[in-house]
Protein backbone atom coordinates (compact mmCIF):
# COMPACT_ATOMS: atom_id res chain seq x y z
CA UNK A 1 0.00 0.00 0.00
CA UNK A 2 0.89 3.59 -0.56
CA UNK A 3 1.55 5.82 2.35
CA UNK A 4 -1.27 8.21 3.25
CA UNK A 5 1.40 11.06 3.94
CA UNK A 6 2.57 12.14 0.42
CA UNK A 7 5.00 14.69 -0.66
CA UNK A 8 3.46 17.02 -4.55
CA UNK A 9 6.19 18.89 -6.59
CA UNK A 10 5.39 21.14 -8.91
CA UNK A 11 7.54 22.80 -11.83
CA UNK A 12 7.34 23.80 -15.11
CA UNK A 13 8.15 22.78 -17.98
CA UNK A 14 10.54 24.71 -20.75
CA UNK A 15 10.23 21.61 -23.10
CA UNK A 16 7.30 19.10 -23.80
CA UNK A 17 8.51 16.75 -26.88
CA UNK A 18 7.84 13.24 -25.18
CA UNK A 19 11.16 12.81 -23.53
CA UNK A 20 10.33 14.02 -19.96
CA UNK A 21 7.76 12.85 -19.21
CA UNK A 22 7.81 9.93 -21.52
CA UNK A 23 4.51 8.97 -22.27
CA UNK A 24 2.98 5.94 -24.12
CA UNK A 25 -0.70 5.61 -24.52
CA UNK A 26 -0.15 1.81 -25.68
CA UNK A 27 1.27 0.61 -22.51
CA UNK A 28 -0.75 3.52 -20.15
CA UNK A 29 2.66 3.98 -18.55
CA UNK A 30 3.88 7.80 -17.72
CA UNK A 31 7.88 7.63 -17.28
CA UNK A 32 10.22 10.41 -15.93
CA UNK A 33 13.66 9.16 -16.93
CA UNK A 34 15.50 11.90 -17.96
CA UNK A 35 16.00 15.98 -16.53
CA UNK A 36 14.67 16.59 -12.81
CA UNK A 37 17.01 14.51 -11.08
CA UNK A 38 16.32 15.87 -7.44
CA UNK A 39 12.75 15.05 -8.22
CA UNK A 40 13.75 11.22 -9.24
CA UNK A 41 16.03 11.54 -6.77
CA UNK A 42 13.37 11.99 -3.67
CA UNK A 43 10.00 11.36 -4.95
CA UNK A 44 8.52 8.16 -3.87
CA UNK A 45 5.90 5.69 -4.46
CA UNK A 46 2.44 7.90 -3.15
CA UNK A 47 3.50 11.28 -4.30
CA UNK A 48 2.28 13.92 -6.84
CA UNK A 49 3.75 15.72 -9.59
CA UNK A 50 2.57 18.45 -11.31
CA UNK A 51 3.80 19.62 -14.88
CA UNK A 52 2.72 23.29 -15.98
CA UNK A 53 4.25 25.09 -19.13
CA UNK A 54 7.04 27.62 -18.77
CA UNK A 55 6.42 31.17 -20.14
CA UNK A 56 8.78 30.22 -23.22
CA UNK A 57 6.58 27.36 -24.00
CA UNK A 58 3.37 29.08 -23.03
CA UNK A 59 2.88 32.47 -21.73
CA UNK A 60 -0.77 31.05 -20.22
CA UNK A 61 1.26 27.96 -17.69
CA UNK A 62 -1.05 25.59 -19.43
CA UNK A 63 -1.34 22.11 -17.18
CA UNK A 64 0.84 19.68 -19.30
CA UNK A 65 0.21 16.70 -17.00
CA UNK A 66 -0.56 15.27 -13.17
CA UNK A 67 1.04 11.92 -12.33
CA UNK A 68 1.09 9.95 -8.96
CA UNK A 69 4.53 7.86 -8.41
CA UNK A 70 3.52 4.69 -8.66
CA UNK A 71 7.18 2.78 -8.69
CA UNK A 72 10.37 4.28 -8.50
CA UNK A 73 13.21 1.56 -10.16
CA UNK A 74 16.38 2.39 -8.97
CA UNK A 75 20.12 0.64 -9.32
CA UNK A 76 19.31 0.76 -13.25
CA UNK A 77 16.84 -1.28 -13.73
CA UNK A 78 15.00 0.80 -16.23
CA UNK A 79 18.23 0.65 -18.94
CA UNK A 80 18.75 -3.07 -18.53
CA UNK A 81 14.62 -4.37 -18.69
CA UNK A 82 13.55 -5.50 -22.09
CA UNK A 83 10.22 -4.01 -21.58
CA UNK A 84 11.47 -0.45 -21.24
CA UNK A 85 14.12 -0.53 -24.06
CA UNK A 86 11.49 1.02 -26.55
CA UNK A 87 10.75 4.06 -24.79
CA UNK A 88 11.71 7.25 -25.92
CA UNK A 89 13.51 8.04 -22.51
CA UNK A 90 15.46 4.71 -22.10
CA UNK A 91 18.43 6.41 -23.77
CA UNK A 92 21.65 4.98 -21.64
CA UNK A 93 22.80 1.35 -21.94
CA UNK A 94 25.59 -0.89 -19.39
CA UNK A 95 28.20 -1.05 -21.35
CA UNK A 96 30.82 -3.35 -19.42
CA UNK A 97 30.17 -1.89 -15.68
CA UNK A 98 29.31 1.85 -16.97
CA UNK A 99 26.55 2.72 -18.09
CA UNK A 100 26.48 5.05 -22.19
CA UNK A 101 24.29 6.95 -23.68
CA UNK A 102 22.34 4.38 -26.49
CA UNK A 103 23.61 5.48 -30.45
CA UNK A 104 21.00 6.68 -32.04
CA UNK A 105 18.57 7.79 -28.81
CA UNK A 106 16.25 11.01 -29.72
CA UNK A 107 16.49 13.01 -26.61
CA UNK A 108 20.41 14.21 -24.80
CA UNK A 109 23.33 12.92 -25.83
CA UNK A 110 26.37 11.59 -24.42
CA UNK A 111 27.67 14.79 -22.46
CA UNK A 112 24.81 14.74 -20.32
CA UNK A 113 24.76 11.61 -18.75
CA UNK A 114 26.33 12.57 -15.82
CA UNK A 115 23.71 15.05 -15.19
CA UNK A 116 20.68 12.59 -15.92
CA UNK A 117 22.68 9.28 -14.25
CA UNK A 118 25.41 11.00 -12.01
CA UNK A 119 28.95 10.36 -11.95
CA UNK A 120 30.03 6.95 -12.19
CA UNK A 121 30.93 4.46 -10.45
CA UNK A 122 27.37 5.71 -7.93
CA UNK A 123 25.09 6.97 -10.24
CA UNK A 124 23.31 8.72 -7.95
CA UNK A 125 20.40 10.59 -10.19
CA UNK A 126 19.77 7.09 -11.90
CA UNK A 127 16.20 6.39 -10.69
CA UNK A 128 13.26 6.66 -12.37
CA UNK A 129 10.01 7.51 -11.80
CA UNK A 130 7.00 5.34 -13.11
CA UNK A 131 3.21 6.44 -12.67
CA UNK A 132 -0.37 4.60 -13.87
CA UNK A 133 -2.24 6.93 -12.01
CA UNK A 134 -1.99 10.16 -14.45
CA UNK A 135 -3.39 12.43 -17.07
CA UNK A 136 -1.42 14.04 -19.57
CA UNK A 137 -2.77 17.01 -21.42
CA UNK A 138 0.46 18.21 -23.77
CA UNK A 139 -0.53 20.43 -26.59
CA UNK A 140 -4.28 20.19 -25.22
CA UNK A 141 -3.49 21.11 -21.81
CA UNK A 142 -5.21 24.61 -20.36
CA UNK A 143 -4.98 27.63 -17.93
CA UNK A 144 -8.34 27.12 -17.10
CA UNK A 145 -7.32 26.47 -13.26
CA UNK A 146 -6.18 29.98 -12.66
CA UNK A 147 -10.06 30.92 -12.73
CA UNK A 148 -10.62 28.46 -9.98
CA UNK A 149 -7.53 28.48 -7.75
CA UNK A 150 -6.38 31.59 -6.96
CA UNK A 151 -2.87 30.59 -5.04
CA UNK A 152 -1.95 27.95 -7.57
CA UNK A 153 -2.09 30.52 -9.95
CA UNK A 154 0.21 32.59 -7.89
CA UNK A 155 2.59 30.26 -7.28
CA UNK A 156 2.61 28.93 -10.78
CA UNK A 157 3.08 32.16 -12.42
CA UNK A 158 5.67 33.09 -9.83
CA UNK A 159 7.77 29.91 -9.86
CA UNK A 160 11.27 30.33 -11.72
CA UNK A 161 14.02 27.57 -12.47
CA UNK A 162 13.41 24.40 -10.71
CA UNK A 163 10.34 22.80 -8.65
CA UNK A 164 8.76 23.51 -5.37
CA UNK A 165 7.57 20.90 -2.89
CA UNK A 166 6.21 20.25 0.80
CA UNK A 167 3.78 23.42 -0.24
CA UNK A 168 1.76 24.97 2.68
CA UNK A 169 -1.52 23.54 3.44
CA UNK A 170 -4.00 25.62 1.64
CA UNK A 171 -2.25 25.46 -1.76
CA UNK A 172 -1.74 21.76 -1.11
CA UNK A 173 -5.34 22.06 -0.88
CA UNK A 174 -5.62 23.70 -4.21
CA UNK A 175 -3.66 21.26 -5.98
CA UNK A 176 -5.55 17.69 -5.12
CA UNK A 177 -8.82 19.72 -5.94
CA UNK A 178 -7.64 20.45 -9.12
CA UNK A 179 -6.34 16.73 -9.35
CA UNK A 180 -9.90 15.38 -8.01
CA UNK A 181 -11.46 17.71 -11.20
CA UNK A 182 -9.48 16.48 -13.75
CA UNK A 183 -10.39 12.83 -12.56
CA UNK A 184 -13.72 12.76 -12.37
CA UNK A 185 -14.05 14.90 -16.04
CA UNK A 186 -10.81 12.62 -17.96
CA UNK A 187 -10.96 8.81 -17.52
CA UNK A 188 -8.32 8.65 -20.25
CA UNK A 189 -4.70 8.79 -19.55
CA UNK A 190 -3.21 10.57 -22.63
CA UNK A 191 -5.53 13.29 -23.30
CA UNK A 192 -2.74 14.78 -26.28
CA UNK A 193 0.16 15.13 -27.96
CA UNK A 194 3.62 16.42 -26.80
CA UNK A 195 3.28 20.31 -27.62
CA UNK A 196 6.34 19.79 -30.36
CA UNK A 197 7.15 17.44 -32.41
CA UNK A 198 10.76 15.89 -31.39
CA UNK A 199 13.97 17.70 -33.00
CA UNK A 200 16.73 15.16 -32.84
CA UNK A 201 19.55 17.24 -30.76
CA UNK A 202 17.60 19.60 -29.08
CA UNK A 203 16.34 18.12 -25.80
CA UNK A 204 15.33 19.83 -22.57
CA UNK A 205 19.07 20.82 -21.43
CA UNK A 206 18.50 24.37 -21.58
CA UNK A 207 16.91 26.87 -18.64
CA UNK A 208 14.41 25.78 -15.67
CA UNK A 209 13.59 22.02 -16.80
CA UNK A 210 15.47 20.35 -14.52
CA UNK A 211 19.05 20.45 -16.25
CA UNK A 212 20.85 23.08 -14.11
CA UNK A 213 19.16 21.97 -11.07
Amino acid sequence: MMSQKFKIYYYKLTTDNGGAPCVKEKDGLLSLAICKPRIRSTAERGDWIFGFAANSLDQDNRLIYIAQVTEKICNGDYYRQKCFVSRADCIYQLHGDKYVWRCGALHHGPEHLVHDLGKPPDYKNISVLLSREFRYFGKEGTAEYKSRYRLLKQAVEGLGRGHRVNCKKALKKELMALKEEVWKKYSKKVLGEPTRQLEHGICHRSRSCGVLE
